[in-house]
């Protein structure tokens, strides 16, 4: 059950992001409402991080503000255009960020179910490390797909880069899931208290 609730507290840290990437479509009227709603949804599911001060939510916020302006106020074609790229590089290099601020994302979101005297523990903090270092290279990933898409080398279908964009969420997502349970099986093991 445990795992079930950190997923949900994961997955809706990414929300935004994740109905940006399903709503946004082919046509610059599906941008627009995608922008809309994912900046919505930045302020309704972040609304607790944005207080905390987590930065994968200002991130996201100020992401999805600039979409908005630049997009829906301004028109600006040339966002519209590579908003792939631009929300690739975007979500990779706020997940970077995390990580050499030294308040990794995923450390973040840990610290809110834990009581404060585990928030330093040497162990949790370098898994939290862990993880956030593997989600800034898979969306680092996704970013290099953007950049390639660009180039004149031979494309595939444009579902294909889709589909790989969500392999390497559901990977993040799988990775994450599965080292938390292992961590978790551990301590059990060794009988350390769950906290």
């Amino acid at each position: 059950m445990r795992e079930l609730k950190d997923l949900g507290s994961l997955l809706l840290g990414f929300a935004p992001w994740l109905l940006f990437l399903f709503l946004s479509g082919h046509s610059l009227e599906s941008l627009e409402r995608a922008a809309w709603i994912s900046l919505a949804a930045s302020l309704t599911f972040g609304f607790a991080e944005l207080r905390g001060g987590f930065i994968l939510q200002w991130g996201t916020l100020v992401f999805f503000a600039c979409c908005v302006v630049l997009v829906n106020v301004f028109h600006v074609v040339w966002v519209a255009t590579h908003m792939d790229l631009l929300a690739n590089l975007s979500l990779a290099s706020i997940i970077w960020i995390t990580l050499l601020a030294g308040r990794p994302f995923a450390l973040q979101y840990a610290r809110k179910e834990l009581p404060p005297e585990r928030w330093n523990d040497p162990k949790l903090v370098k898994g939290c490390r862990f993880i956030t270092l593997v989600w800034a290279i898979l969306m680092s990933l996704s970013a290099g797909i953007s950049i390639y898409r660009r180039t004149t080398a031979p494309q595939p279908a444009e579902q294909v880069y889709f589909t790989i964009t969500i392999c390497l969420i559901a990977g993040g997502v799988v990775f994450t899931t599965a080292f938390k349970r292992h961590k978790r099986l551990q301590r059990e093991k060794a009988g350390i208290p769950k906290c």
